[in-house]
């Protein structure tokens, strides 16, 4: 399903593709998703899950919280740079795959705000600022916007480019 997406798109994309591509029968098919848009979402939490532990892994390492925020940061931006085709799928194609899917990008935009917020809400600056937790999703949002604009236009591997300016933001915000 990721790789199709990837290259057609997913309202380009067909069951029967997959189907070709996965080698396997329309009743193996069937037998696990009841749908392209099920499969489709199925692929995207694989993809979700996998960067959710990246920067899970990233942020649990110790150090100061603007430190471990950039370790994640950098993280992120390396895994979907890495993937084009996995990137595309799981920052663009996903806005093409219906309301269902835009739920699933905002439960998963929420589980990134759950990992960095704590992190970030252990620097005093960052607990001074007016609404922390709105800064924390407004800065998660702006990440995800600044990395959709890059791997739509197929630039994923200048996604880690993103860093310096981010961080750098995101100091100056604390007044650092």
């Amino acid at each position: 399903m990721t790789e199709i997406v990837a290259e057609k798109g997913y309202a380009a994309c067909s069951v029967a593709e997959v189907l070709k591509r996965a080698r396997v029968s329309r009743e193996t098919f069937y037998e696990h998703f009841a749908d392209k848009q099920a499969c489709f979402l199925a692929a995207y939490q694989r993809d979700a899950d996998r960067i959710l532990d990246v920067v899970a892994h990233a942020i649990a390492a110790d150090g100061p919280p603007l430190d471990r925020f950039g370790r994640a940061l950098a993280a992120y931006l390396a895994e979907l740079a890495d993937d084009g085709p996995r990137a595309r799928v799981y920052v663009v194609e996903v806005q093409a795959a219906g309301p269902a899917a835009a739920a699933r990008r905002s439960v998963v935009q929420g589980q990134f705000v759950a990992l960095v917020s704590p992190v970030l809400l252990a620097d005093e600056r960052w607990r001074g600022l007016p609404d922390p937790a709105f800064a924390c999703r407004m800065l998660i949002g702006g990440i995800a916007s600044l990395v959709s604009a890059r791997v739509a236009t197929g630039r994923h591997t200048a996604l880690p480019e993103l860093h310096r300016p981010i961080a750098a933001h995101v100091r100056s915000l604390l007044g650092g």
